[in-house]
């Protein structure tokens, strides 16, 4: 077993001396687990012979009969997990190597949002049009949700309301339409072991769609220090990385798009992840999932900072 818990398990194959990734629903599936694994297999098969880098795609199973559920296996990349594991020297201590592990993160983001969907036969996997205008009812209405999923009597969140109403004011025009990754961090990204600093792969796709690729930036760039907000509300140290502000200003360089409204994106992406993880603070609560994380804190530093953002005040 790789890893496992309330999203996805992820074991390693190894059979007549060939090693491969196998990937399903987790023991207590949600009602969408079979459907989000074949997204996941069709978008890394879409990105084949592109320079995303990410596990090289080998094949799709939907019978369920095979193991008891649907699966795709994907190859093992060799390489360090950006977050969970101690990184190997010298990207273990402050200086330009793991400062530079910033970029490299951002050049991931950078390549996907520079692919062509309709090229790569993604067309409908998302729907892009009107994609910016529906993400706070869409996200409102899932944390609602949670009364009837998980029995969740819900908590005070306090910057959340705010935040949400200040999105729904201030929708920018989306950029062109892209892949998005969803869940793009160091918690989902693996590291050459070598500088200098490169992604080996980007992997957990689960949250992939077609919509605005800047959503990924600004997904990425709450978690850094701005240079007016030294504490961000990140799950990671984030004093030896580089600003939010010169990694978007490398984002817009790689990709030709522009990142005026950062702090739009930024202020979407910490709603959208405060609810995704009120849902495991929910389940962890109801029994039904045997850990938290630090989801009941995190959620609360989420909520707090998006509202900050959109009070100009961080």
């Amino acid at each position: 077993m790789l890893s496992g818990g309330a999203s996805n398990l992820v074991m390693a194959i190894r059979r007549g001396g060939s090693e491969a990734v196998l990937r399903r629903p987790p023991e207590r599936p949600r009602p969408d687990s079979e459907k989000i694994i074949g997204r996941e297999a069709r978008v890394l098969a879409a990105l084949a012979g592109t320079d995303v880098p990410h596990p090289s795609f080998i094949g799709y199973c939907d019978d369920p009969s095979v193991i008891g559920v649907r699966f795709y296996l994907m190859a093992l990349v060799d390489g360090w997990l950006g977050h969970g594991e101690p990184p190997p020297a010298p990207f273990d201590r402050p200086g330009k190597s793991r400062r530079d592990l910033g970029f490299a993160l951002v050049d991931g983001i950078a390549r996907l949002a520079n692919v062509d969907y309709r090229a790569v036969g993604l067309e409908g996997f998302g729907k892009p049009e009107g994609f910016l205008e529906r993400q706070v009812e869409r996200w409102r209405s899932q944390l609602a949700s949670y009364a009837e999923t998980e029995n969740y009597a819900g908590r005070d969140l306090p910057g959340l309301t705010y935040a949400a109403d200040w999105l729904a004011a201030n929708t920018p025009e989306a950029s062109s339409p892209g892949i998005i990754h969803g869940d793009y961090s160091f918690a989902n990204c693996l590291f050459e072991r070598t500088t200098p600093a490169r992604v080996a792969a980007m992997i957990d796709w689960e949250l992939a769609t077609v919509g605005d690729p800047l959503l990924d930036l600004g997904w990425v760039c709450y978690g850094f220090r701005g240079r007016n907000d030294p504490n961000p509300a990140g799950y990671f140290d984030a004093a030896d990385f580089p600003y939010r502000e010169e990694l978007a200003d490398y984002y817009a360089e790689k990709s030709g798009r522009s990142v005026e409204h950062l702090t739009y994106y930024m202020v979407l992406a910490q709603y959208k992840l405060a609810v995704i993880m009120e849902r495991h603070y929910a389940r962890f609560k109801a029994g039904r999932q045997a850990h938290s994380a630090d989801s009941e804190n995190f959620v609360l530093r989420l909520a707090a900072k998006a509202g900050e953002m959109a009070r100009g005040q961080a």
